[in-house]
């Protein structure tokens, strides 16, 4: 199973590279970047970087968008930090999210992802493709055989997911109960296509002895889940949870706060500690190194091939994490 690390464009770019750099000697398979473009560096600047200063860690998008980004650009941007890094950039694509939100747009529907997937495989195909107006184009130097994986959470995306992508990212965390479910759906939709799909899914992580005091700062995420209509996969870990569906105090989202204290603060009116705990035990990587390690062998037997680690925060670079998973986790693992 690949061990990969959520890596957010927070600063310059050639900073941003200290990071990923320090990642890949310590032994991580793979950095996933975000992409939301109020919020961070542009994210294919990044990789770009990251892809001239690397010699062996994948790279890869987690998650861009087909909304604020028109799939001509995103596989003219794929393609040219592909041939940069040859093999190791998977394409991670996704609703929008923080993209679309702080600009006003709508999240992209299943039908618009079905669309852009096409389009972007039939350009970085070399192949033509009949944009509005019936103007044919195709992209010079195309790229074919570049990944392009779908992020989901929702029983209709994860059915599509596992229809037409080439790999998904699931957003469900790693409790057993949600990954079953998730990896049903994607069973769905992926029925009739020959091989497995590779299935990565996303864990928020902190090696600690007291996951009790570390769980606290997850109350904003718990809540966002919650908010954006996944009460009922926390019900299955027994968290029961209303959550108003906006809440006032917090820019420029529950999940990005730039005030993480505040943020925290305020979810507390709806998340407990102990729902937070329980969060940090069911669906994240909380614990010690030898606890970690345990819990990522086990995954494999979900369907999970790969992981990518997430820290608390969006605006500063998980280097903390990397070295305690680094030094003690994925030692542990081989």
């Amino acid at each position: 199973m690949r061990v990969g690390i959520r890596v957010p464009p927070c600063d310059r770019a050639d900073h941003v590279l200290e990071t990923v750099r320090r990642a890949e000697r310590l032994g991580f398979d793979d950095i996933w970047f975000p992409d939301s473009q109020l919020l961070w560096r542009d994210v294919f600047t990044t990789l770009t970087a990251a892809a001239l200063g690397t010699d062996r860690i994948g790279l890869g998008t987690a998650v861009t968008n087909l909304a604020t980004r028109h799939p001509a650009v995103v596989a003219s941007a794929a393609r040219s930090v592909a041939e940069l890094a040859p093999g190791r950039f998977t394409l991670g694509l996704g609703v929008g999210n923080s993209s679309v939100g702080p600009v006003g747009l709508r999240q992209s529907t299943s039908a618009a992802i079905r669309e852009g997937i096409g389009m972007l495989r039939a350009l970085l195909a070399g192949e033509e493709w009949k944009f509005p107006g019936g103007v044919r184009s195709r992209l010079r130097d195309p790229a074919p055989g570049i990944p392009l994986h779908l992020a989901a959470s929702g029983p209709r995306n994860l059915r599509l997911a596992g229809e037409i992508a080439d790999g998904v990212i699931l957003l469900s965390g790693v409790s057993p109960r949600t990954l079953a479910q998730a990896t049903a759906r994607v069973r769905e939709g992926a029925a009739g296509r020959e091989g497995r799909l590779p299935l990565t899914v996303s864990a928020f992580c902190a090696v600690t002895d007291d996951v009790e005091a570390e769980a606290r700062r997850l109350k904003p995420i718990c809540a966002s889940i919650a908010q954006n209509g996944g009460a009922p996969f926390l019900a299955l870990a027994g968290i029961d949870v209303h959550v108003p569906e906006k809440i006032e105090g917090i820019y420029p989202d529950l999940v990005h706060a730039e005030d993480w204290k505040a943020a925290v603060d305020i979810c507390s009116a709806w998340i407990s500690d102990e729902n937070a705990l329980r969060f940090a035990e069911e669906f994240c990587l909380f614990g010690t190194a030898d606890e970690i390690a345990a819990r990522l062998r086990a995954l494999p037997a979900s369907g999970v091939t790969g992981v990518f680690l997430q820290h608390v925060g969006s605006y500063d670079p998980p280097a903390d994490l990397i070295e305690a998973v680094g030094s003690a986790v994925l030692p542990r693992l081989k």
